[in-house]
Parts: C-alpha cells; sequence; structure tokens
C-alpha cells in the first residue's frame, strides 16, 4: 500500500468515531429543532415548524433571557475573578522555592475532582444547619451564622461563583505559571538595571509578555463558563427559581423535565454561536503563540 493511501487508512477511523459521536449528533439536533418535538408524544417528532422554536425563545419567552443574563453575569464573574486570583498565585509560586513544586502538586487537586462533585461539596458545606461554613461563621461571625445561602437568589449564584471559581483557579494558575517561566529572564534583568522595580517590571515588562497566555486563559474559561451545567445543576438545581439557571441547564430542564426536545434543541444551537467564535479566537491564540 502506498505512503499516500495509508495514511486515509490510519485516520479512517478516527473521522468515523468522530462524525458518529460529533459531527452526527450536531446535524440531529439541528433537524430536531426544526420541528415540535415532543418526547411525551407517540409521533416523536412532530409537525415540521421551522424557525418558530428559534422565535419563540426570542420573543415569546422571558426564562431564555433570564438564562441569558445569568449565563452571561456568570461567565464575565467567574471569568475575571478566576483569572485575577489564577494571575496571583501565579505570581507568588513562579519565583524558585523548595515548596514550590508541592504546592504545585496540590494545587491541582480541586481541578482532579468533578464539577459535579465540588457541587454536592458545597451544597452540603453551606447548609444552614450543619454545613462547614455555618460552623466557621458561627464562632468567626455568629451575626451571618444559620444563613440560608442556597435560598436567597443573590447568596446563591455568589455560591455557584465561589464553587465554580473555587475549582478553576489550580489548573489555570498552573497555566500561568507555565506562561511566566516562558519570558526570558534576560528582559527582567534588563528593566531592573534600568531602574525599574516590583509594579514597574510587572506592569511593563511581565504582563505584556504574558498577554498571549492570558488571552488563551480568558477564552478557555469563558467557553467553560458559558456550557456551565453539572456544578449549577448538583449545587442549586437552577434555584432558587431561576436565579442560577444557565443556558445549559434551561436547554436540560426544557428538554428532560418537559420533554420538550424540539425547543431544547433550538436553544442549544444558540449557544452554538458564541462558542463558535470563542472557539475560533482560541485557536487563533494557540497557533500564533505557537508561531510565535
Amino acid at each position: 500500500m502506498r505512503d499516500a493511501t495509508l495514511k486515509y487508512v490510519l485516520v479512517a477511523p478516527a473521522v468515523v468515531i468522530v462524525m458518529a459521536t460529533a459531527v452526527w449528533p450536531l446535524f440531529e439536533s439541528f433537524r430536531l429543532s426544526l420541528y415540535a418535538g415532543r418526547l411525551s408524544r407517540p409521533d416523536f417528532p412532530q409537525a415540521f415548524i421551522g424557525m418558530e422554536n428559534y422565535t419563540w425563545a426570542f420573543l415569546e419567552e422571558p426564562a431564555f433571557w433570564n438564562s441569558v443574563w445569568v449565563t452571561v453575569w456568570f461567565t464575565v464573574v467567574t471569568v475575571v475573578l478566576t483569572t485575577v486570583l489564577a494571575l496571583s498565585f501565579a505570581l507568588l509560586l513562579a519565583p524558585g522555592g523548595k515548596f514550590r513544586s508541592g504546592v504545585q502538586s496540590l494545587l491541582i487537586l480541586p481541578f482532579a475532582m468533578s464539577p459535579a462533585l465540588i457541587g454536592v461539596s458545597f451544597r452540603f458545606m453551606f447548609n444552614p444547619e450543619f454545613g462547614l461554613f455555618d460552623a466557621v461563621f458561627g464562632v468567626l461571625m455568629p451575626g451571618v451564622a444559620a444563613v440560608s445561602w442556597l435560598s436567597d437568589p443573590t447568596l446563591a449564584f455568589w455560591v455557584v461563583v465561589m464553587a465554580d471559581v473555587w475549582g478553576w483557579i489550580p489548573f489555570l494558575t498552573l497555566v500561568l505559571i507555565g506562561g511566566l517561566a516562558s519570558i526570558p529572564r534576560e528582559t527582567i534583568e534588563a528593566a531592573q538595571v534600568d531602574g525599574a522595580a516590583g509594579w514597574r517590571v510587572f506592569k511593563d515588562v511581565t504582563l505584556p509578555q504574558l498577554v498571549p497566555v492570558l488571552a488563551v486563559v480568558v477564552i478557555l474559561k469563558a467557553i467553560f463558563s458559558l456550557k456551565t451545567f453539572d456544578l449549577v445543576f448538583m449545587l442549586t438545581n437552577g434555584g432558587p427559581g431561576t436565579a442560577t439557571q444557565t443556558l445549559s441547564h434551561y436547554v436540560y430542564f426544557n428538554g428532560f423535565k418537559y420533554s420538550n426536545l424540539g425547543y431544547s434543541s433550538a436553544v442549544a444551537w444558540l449557544m452554538v454561536i458564541p462558542m463558535i467564535f470563542l472557539t475560533y479566537a482560541y485557536a487563533r491564540f494557540v497557533f500564533d503563540t505557537r508561531k510565535s
């Protein structure tokens, strides 16, 4: 067999798997979004209705816009907090130290936990009767003890944010530590020779060279924040009310609780639009960084 043919034969199994597990479900979900797809009825899917599911989401369904707002706000807050905190930890851990490798190993442990497990853990920790935070606040700040964190819309949102940030900080910290390690030491030493120190070195030398890595971190975190589901499902299940209902949870809620797979497929495809732009930006930054 010629080399020109062999390479296609070797790649064919992977192509078939990707087509079966990714491409075909995408096209099938788009087809379903054009139907009145009630799973509870025996004639599933029902009549072809074209773009009605999409127009219903945009024009007639306030719950959809609520989930959009929750998702956007959640994404902005978690991306900013996680990036700032991860960069702070990276700057503290980047300089040499005999305990640095051990600390880095411990840092990855929270990221090794699944979001669903993090959600369950935080749900128990914020329980007003026997949770860890209630016990700590009962000793340090008795005035805020026994607060029903997950029953208040604002507090529940910030608990979800806290859980997500806690889970992502370790991984992004390690990524940024790698980015800091790639910065030539000579540029920092040259700035110090010219009289710069501390904040000036970071602002004028370190940060500009770290921008490509920071951009990748921000885009990657935004992608995962936009599609957050399991953490919300296990921690608040979208509540109280719809205060923490992200778009992914809204898709699940309509598709599997109300069996409206046609409408939920349409909303899922609306989620694909920002994902396409973010994925394209992520790929551009990654490949441009590698070329440089």
